[in-house]
């Protein structure tokens, strides 16, 4: 860590901890620490509201984070993001998904519009019969080639599905057998998406699923699979054609890849037309985090509140609770994109860090979890940074009481959060007290539509990658996935040693 770097954290150390009560007692406030991301729709802007108010950021930790920003040369770092430098170190390569967006080396923006337009011919024809009646779509994949794609269809596709998608990730054939019990074989294609075109879960599924097709008077199994691959060649040679191989770039990693490719399974469910408005989206969000420096980057000011909490205040753990169904799976797609990136015990350079990277990323839908772990939030011991997401337009056609009440519980549990009080009669009641002072973040969308969903995800992983450079991690790399399936893999292949206790657990499952 260099002196800058270290006198940075010190001064933040040595700074006052303001109450939210206090904070609040500035009636400019509000303003000051709440803004808005936007981008062109179809009736006029639209955008998300980002309220960061109710967190304990103060003028002065603010300065002191843009003081820390500056000695992590942030702005480089940013600018080595996006200009498609090898910012992956470990790797050697660059990290190159916002040129799916438009934003980078103008070569590799060249190519990602490239693959998008190839994309685009194939998901059209599909839709105009090419390939005959297609009703369903099984999605195969693990990880960020799952996450991403199963987040956007159910989020999109609640009104309205151009193909049915069902994604499937888990290697238990429990999971397999559900999509095949929910499609018609004669009816159904395949997509197979791997980076490697070896990932096991992936492939054992793969191969089920031409079995499934096979068995059920499909004559040409192979031929209904698209290969969604940074390894082409591999997925020819497994026997697809290369007509319905979508390649993406090795610099496009697999938690950052729904740009790609991999969103192909959105595109054939929602149409091209909102699969580009969602890269629109997330290019709106590119365009602000690359065009602002220091608390005015919405992204960077989320990642100041994230080391505030994680290392001053050492939080080991941030919620995230979206008050609206249609973004259900959006906490686990997270815990993906922030615990995969940045849950890492060494720097970019290979040393021990200092403090906490990434805090645990958990949360789930409201109003559910109001009557479920919103208990501990309010009078738990634990100090729990909370997000809250919301959207002023309502996602159904019912009666409009539903979604006043939806919005009016999500708003109110972000003021009891932060005031606290005594329900009590008297207010003497020590268990009917709540402490307050208890911090949350607010984003509010207009609506939850394409462009919505991008700028969200789009946000987030620019907020990762905020959090790194402060803390001096490399978001891009993974290995800590590796060994874990480096050792299932010896256990398939026999004859590996492990210790007393996996031994025994082997030999009674009958797989010793």
């Amino acid at each position: 860590m260099s002196d800058a770097i270290a006198n940075a954290w010190d001064y933040l150390r040595g700074l006052p901890q303001p109450t939210l009560a206090d904070l609040f007692e500035d009636e400019g406030r509000v303003a000051a620490m709440s803004d808005r991301i936007e981008w062109q729709a179809e009736e006029g802007d639209s955008g998300i509201l980002f309220d960061w108010s109710k967190t304990h950021l103060s003028d002065e930790l603010l300065a002191g984070f843009e003081k820390l920003a500056d000695a992590t040369d942030f702005r480089d770092k940013r600018a080595a993001l996006l200009g498609g430098e090898k910012i992956n170190v470990t790797e050697g390569r660059a990290a190159t998904h916002t040129a799916e967006r438009g934003i980078g080396a103008a070569p590799v923006v060249e190519e990602a519009m490239a693959l998008h337009a190839r994309m685009r011919m194939l998901v059209e024809a599909i839709h105009q019969g090419a390939l005959g009646e297609i009703n369903h779509l099984i999605h195969i994949g693990i990880g960020g080639s799952a996450l991403g794609p199963a987040l956007a269809v159910d989020a999109l596709t609640r009104d309205l599905a151009l193909v049915d998608v069902h994604v499937v990730s888990n290697i238990d054939g429990v999971a397999l057998e559900a999509a095949f019990a929910a499609c018609d074989p004669a009816t159904t294609l395949v997509a197979v998406a791997s980076k490697t075109f070896t990932t096991i879960e992936t492939m054992t599924n793969a191969q089920s699923a031409l079995k499934w097709l096979e068995d059920n008077g499909v004559t040409d199994p192979t031929g209904r699979v698209v290969a969604l691959t940074a390894s082409p060649e591999k997925a020819v040679e497994w026997g697809v054609d290369e007509t319905r191989v979508l390649p993406f770039a090795e610099s496009v990693g697999g938690r950052y890849s729904i740009w790609s490719s991999i969103g192909f399974p959105v595109a054939l469910a929602v149409g091209w037309d909102e699969f580009a408005a969602m890269l629109a989206g997330a290019r709106a969000v590119d365009e602000h985090f690359r065009d602002n420096d220091g608390r005015a980057n919405l992204c960077l000011r989320a990642a100041f509140a994230d080391q505030y909490y994680a290392r001053l205040r050492g939080c080991q753990t941030r919620a995230v609770f979206a008050y609206d169904e249609r973004l259900s799976l959006f906490p686990d797609y997270l815990q993906q994109l922030e615990m995969e990136s940045n849950g890492k015990r060494v720097t970019s350079g290979g040393d021990p860090v200092d403090a906490s990277t990434a805090p645990i990323t958990w949360g789930g839908v409201g109003t559910d979890a109001q009557h479920a772990v919103f208990q501990l939030l309010h009078q738990g011991t634990h100090l729990i940074p909370v997000d809250f997401i919301a959207s002023i337009a309502p996602g159904d056609a019912l009666d409009p009481a539903h979604h006043r009440i939806l919005l009016a519980n999500c708003f109110a549990q972000g003021a009891a959060l932060m005031a606290g009080g005594n329900m009590a009669k008297d207010g003497k009641d020590p268990a009917r007290a709540f402490p307050g002072d208890r911090p949350s973040a607010t984003m509010l969308c207009d609506d939850l539509d394409g462009a919505t969903l991008g700028a969200l995800i789009a946000f987030h992983e620019h907020r990762v990658f905020a959090n790194a450079v402060l803390v001096g991690i490399n978001p891009f790399d993974q290995f800590g996935v590796e060994l874990g399936k480096k050792m299932a893999n010896d256990v398939e292949a026999g004859g590996a040693s492990f210790d007393a206790s996996t031994q025994a657990l082997l030999e009674t499952a009958g797989l010793g």
